[in-house]
């Protein structure tokens, strides 16, 4: 009895995938951390098609509150919909009165979450002014392999690939940075201290490479050889940190393209140094992220063995603009076939 009924709860948290009865095709999110208070709030408008009739969509979202949400139609308008959360499955289902037809629709979801201090999803980095007088927060994701749930309600599974438009609301003396180059940025009309900094619309891709930070950087740059724009961003006062890295990527990333025979994708190919990080980097499409030690380079001090490692993880995720970004396992369940 004891083996089946650990049978039983075994088979109930068996991991079942998301239906494709409803797919998404474009996400329009905006992101307005409040560091202060480690919360954030956000809206998105994801553009959806409806396979089939139904009442129900079903996608993921953990972590954060729905305050409201709504579909429409250019054929059906505007209708209500009720949140319906699945907290041990990380997903919520938002609940129709009208049947749902075969069409295209826009899914509009308004919500709140933590700037947590976990190391996933949308979390906190700590640190410390170059004096070392003060201690302040910046804040950074980590998506891979199924933490953009979150971050913002979506179809958190690898083949479920769309475009993203990313917009962060932010303070204007932080930088904000996401995976493709800034289109615009303007002054916040609710708040003179805040900024809104828009993204130029992402590749098709998953959601566990969309990427955004928040905090004070400095940083150096370059062009490769075909001209995509290279950045390095480090801590305040360390930019000469980061001109290993930038030197080598900027090797590494044309000779890729021409080894694949298929052109690097993004106008920018950029990466990071995060104060607080789990893993040694994350092939962000556009913005890859990384642990200090993996990124950052002392030109005087740093030994022979630190530079060794730094070039091969630099390119290392520099391959995983192609294989794991461009070409992607199908499911979760695949994810170390890529890392």
């Amino acid at each position: 009895l004891q083996m089946s009924d650990h049978r039983s709860q075994e088979s109930k948290s068996l991991f079942k995938r998301l239906p494709k009865i409803v797919i998404p095709t474009y996400y329009d999110l905006t992101i307005q951390p409040h560091l202060d208070k480690f919360t954030f709030n956000g809206e998105v408008n994801i553009y959806l098609k409806v396979k089939e009739p139904t009442n129900s969509i079903v996608l993921y979202a953990a972590e954060l509150e729905i305050d409201n949400a709504t579909i429409k139609s250019d054929s059906k308008g505007t209708q209500e919909g009720k949140v319906e959360y699945d907290k041990e499955n990380e997903r919520i289902a938002v609940n129709f009165n009208d049947k749902l037809e075969v069409n295209d629709y826009t899914l509009s979801l308004k919500f709140v979450g933590e700037i947590n201090n976990r190391m996933r999803g949308f979390y906190r980095n700590k640190y410390t002014t170059p004096d070392g007088s003060e201690i302040r927060y910046g804040a950074s994701t980590q998506f891979e392999p199924a933490d953009c749930r979150r971050a913002f309600p979506c179809w958190d599974e690898p083949n479920f690939k769309a475009t993203f438009d990313i917009t962060l609301i932010t303070p204007k003396n932080l930088r904000a940075i996401s995976n493709m180059p800034v289109i615009s940025e303007n002054e916040y009309i609710n708040d003179k201290q805040w900024k809104i900094t828009k993204f130029d619309r992402t590749p098709i891709m998953s959601t566990y490479l969309v990427v955004f930070v928040v905090g004070e950087y400095d940083y150096i740059e370059k062009k490769d050889l075909y001209g995509v724009n290279m950045k390095v961003y480090t801590p305040i006062g360390k930019k000469e940190y980061g001109q290993f890295a930038l030197d080598t990527a900027s090797k590494v990333l044309p000779f890729y393209a021409d080894y694949f025979n298929i052109k690097y994708p993004i106008a920018k190919a950029d990466q990071i140094a995060i104060s607080d990080f789990s893993a040694g980097a994350m092939e962000n499409w556009g913005l890859i992220t990384y642990r200090e030690t993996r990124l950052l380079i002392d030109p005087k001090f740093s030994p022979m063995d630190s530079r060794q490692r730094v070039a091969g993880t630099v390119s290392h995720e520099l391959a995983h603009q192609w294989f794991g970004n461009l070409v992607t396992m199908d499911c979760v369940t695949s994810c170390h076939l890529f890392m």
